[in-house]
C-alpha cells in the first residue's frame, strides 16, 4: 500500500509530505485547492502520462516520490517510487533511488495501484483486465489450459525444427548430402594427419642429401670408423684392470650400442630412395585436408566434429516422414487436450459471466445507477471455445442497447462500475484510487456509494476524491486540501485532520459556511453513523 507521498511544485502545491494508512481515505477541501493534483501525482509516480500543464509557475520542475509497502512470496518488501517532469518536456523516473524508465514505473504501477476516474486511465476498459476479473470471480483455474497451449507450442516448434517447408528442407538436404559425402569419401580419421604428411614430405622433397647424411653418420660409426676404434681401445686398455669394474661395463656396452647404430644407419642409408610418386600423393592428399578445413573448420578436428554434425542432421530430416508422423500423432493428441480444456474453461466463463454481471449490477443500482444492466459477453463456443473474448457491457438508462463499457459509461459511471466490480471481488492491486465516483449524486446514493467505498476500504486501501460530506464522513481517514495566497502566490497542501477537525470540514461540506452550529452538530452525526467500523489493520498485500 501506499505509506507515503512527497509533492513538490506540482500545480498550485509548492511541498507537501504525506503519510497514509491503511483503510479509507478522502480527500476534501474546497474547490480549486488541488485536491486532483494529489491524484495526479499518484498518476505520475506509477508511469502515467505527464504534462507540462502540471508544474508550478515559476518552477523548473515537478516532482513526486511514493513510497509503498507491499507483500512478496509472504515478505514485506518496501518500494520506492520517483517522477521528475521538466519544463522541457523530458520526464526522469527512478526506482529506489536508481534510474529507471517510465516503461518500469507504469509496470511496476499496474501491480500496486488501481485508479478509476478518467477512461484513459481505467484499467476495467481493457480486454485482459475483464476476463482477469471474470477469472478471478469463478475461481477458474487456467493451468491446465496453459499447459495444454505449451505443449502443442512445443510439438509444433519440433515440427518447425525438422526442416521448415518442403522445397527449404530438400535444399538443405542436398547441401548436407555434398558436404558429408565430400568429408566422408576423404577417409578422414586422425586429426594430426596432415602434420604426419608434413614430416613425410619434407624427407622426401630432399632425399639424396639426407642419404648422403646417413651414409656419412654410418662410416663414422662402423668398425673401421675412429669413433668405434677409440672406444675399443679404451675398453681393451681398462679391461685389466679388475679395480674398475663398472667402467669396464659401461664401456663394454657404449661399444655394443655403438655397433648396433652404426648397422641401422647403415641400414637406414640403404634403404632410403627418392620416390616421386608418393611425394606426389601426399602433396595432394594435403591439398585435399587444406581445402576441408577452408570449408569446414580451423582444424582437421573441427573438420571431422562438422562432419560428423551434418550426418546426425541429414539422418534426421532423412527420417523426416517418420519423425513427422510421430509429431503430427502428438499434435493431434495434445490440439485435442486442449480443446477440451478450452471447453473447459470456456463453460466455466460462461456460466459464471451471468452470476458476476448479476452481482455488479446489484450493487449499481445502491450507486446512484437504478436502471443500470449490466452483461457480460463471452466468445462464442464455437469459434471462441476458451471463451478469451470477454466484454462487459452496460446499459446506463432504460431503453438503451447495451454497450461495452468504452462507448456508454462517463467517467463518475466507470469509476461506480469499477467500485461495484471490486466489492464483488477480492483481490487486484491492494491500493486504489477513485475520481469521479460521486459525481452528480446526492441523498441516499451519496450514502450508499459512501458505504461501498468503507466496505472496500475494510479489505484494500481507498483513495477518493469528494464534494461530498457523506462520502467524508464514511472514510477511516481525512486529508483536507486547502490553498492560500501569500504575496501574490497560491500556495496548496495537505493535510490529516483529527477527529474533532473532521467535523469542522465536514460541517463546511454541508453548509459552506452557513448554520454552522446545525452543521456541526449534522457532521458529528455523520461521522458517529458512517464511521463506526475501523479499516483493517496489516499491510495490503
Amino acid at each position: 500500500m501506499l505509506v507515503e507521498l512527497s509533492i513538490e511544485n506540482l500545480g498550485i502545491i509548492e511541498s507537501s509530505r504525506i503519510m497514509f494508512d491503511g483503510g479509507f481515505t478522502a480527500f476534501t477541501g474546497e474547490t480549486g485547492a488541488g485536491k486532483t493534483m494529489l491524484v495526479e501525482a499518484i498518476n505520475l509516480v506509477v508511469g502515467r502520462r505527464a504534462e507540462t500543464s502540471v508544474i508550478r509557475d515559476g518552477a523548473e520542475e515537478a516532482r513526486v516520490e511514493a513510497r509503498f509497502v507491499h507483500e512478496v512470496d509472504g515478505e514485506e518488501q518496501e518500494v520506492i517510487l520517483c517522477r521528475v517532469i521538466s519544463r522541457e518536456g523530458r520526464s526522469r523516473a527512478y526506482v529506489n533511488d536508481r534510474m529507471a524508465t517510465v516503461a518500469t514505473l507504469s509496470e511496476l504501477g499496474e501491480t500496486l495501484v488501481d485508479i478509476h476516474g478518467q477512461h484513459a486511465h481505467q484499467r476495467l476498459l481493457t480486454a485482459a483486465v475483464q476476463r482477469q476479473s471474470l477469472d478471478s470471480f469463478g475461481d477458474i483455474d487456467l493451468a491446465p489450459l496453459r499447459a495444454a497451449r505449451e505443449s502443442v507450442t512445443q510439438i509444433e516448434a519440433n515440427l518447425a525444427a525438422l526442416g521448415g517447408d518442403e522445397k527449404s528442407r530438400a535444399r538443405e538436404i542436398d547441401l548436407l548430402q555434398f558436404q558429408c559425402e565430400e568429408i566422408e569419401s576423404s577417409r578422414l580419421n586422425d586429426p594430426n594427419e596432415d602434420e604426419i604428411l608434413s614430416r613425410e614430405e619434407d624427407a622426401l622433397a630432399d632425399v639424396v642429401k639426407h642419404q648422403e647424411a646417413l651414409f656419412r653418420a654410418a662410416s663414422l660409426l662402423s668398425d673401421d670408423g675412429a669413433v668405434v676404434e677409440q672406444l675399443g681401445q679404451a675398453f681393451r686398455v681398462l679391461a685389466p684392470i679388475a679395480s674398475l669394474p663398472e667402467v669396464t661395463q659401461r664401456l663394454s656396452a657404449l661399444l655394443a650400442e655403438a655397433e648396433d647404430l652404426s648397422h641401422s644407419v647403415r641400414l637406414l642409408a640403404e634403404g632410403t630412395e627418392e620416390n616421386p610418386e608418393r611425394l606426389e600423393e601426399i602433396r595432394v592428399r594435403r591439398q585435399l585436408l587444406r581445402d576441408l578445413m577452408r570449408k569446414y573448420g580451423d582444424s582437421l578436428s573441427d573438420v571431422m566434429s562438422f562432419g560428423q554434425e551434418a550426418r546426425a542432421r541429414l539422418d534426421e530430416l532423412t527420417g523426416y516422414a517418420e519423425r513427422v508422423a510421430e509429431l503430427e500423432k502428438q499434435r493431434s493428441v495434445a490440439m485435442a487436450t486442449l480443446l477440451s480444456e478450452q471447453k473447459k474453461v470456456g463453460n466455466k466463463r460462461r456460466a459464471v459471466a451471468p452470476t458476476l454481471a448479476a452481482s455488479v449490477e446489484k450493487h449499481l443500482r445502491t450507486l446512484a445507477m437504478p436502471n443500470a444492466t449490466v452483461q457480460i459477453s463471452v466468445g462464442d463456443a464455437a469459434t471462441d471455445p476458451a471463451g478469451e473474448s470477454v466484454v462487459f457491457m452496460l446499459t446506463a438508462n432504460p431503453g438503451s442497447a447495451p454497450q461495452p463499457l468504452t462507448k456508454v459509461a462517463s467517467g463518475g459511471e466507470l469509476a461506480r462500475v469499477m467500485l461495484a466490480l471490486r466489492l464483488v471481488l477480492s483481490d487486484d492491486p491492494a491500493t486504489m484510487v477513485f475520481d469521479e465516483v460521486d459525481a452528480g449524486i446526492g441523498g441516499s446514493a451519496a450514502v450508499a456509494v459512501a458505504s461501498a467505498l468503507r466496505e472496500l476500504g475494510e479489505r484494500h486501501q481507498v483513495f477518493a476524491v469528494t464534494h461530498l460530506p457523506q462520502v467524508a464522513a464514511s472514510a477511516h481517514h481525512q486529508v483536507v486540501v486547502s490553498k492560500s495566497v501569500k504575496s501574490g502566490r497560491t500556495f496548496g497542501g495537505a493535510q490529516h485532520v483529527s477527529r474533532e477537525n473532521r467535523a469542522t470540514e465536514i460541517a463546511r461540506m454541508l453548509s459552506g459556511g452557513v448554520a454552522d452550529a446545525s452543521a456541526t452538530a449534522h457532521a458529528e452525526d455523520l461521522l458517529a453513523s458512517l464511521g463506526q467500523s475501523k479499516p483493517r489493520k496489516g499491510r495490503a498485500k
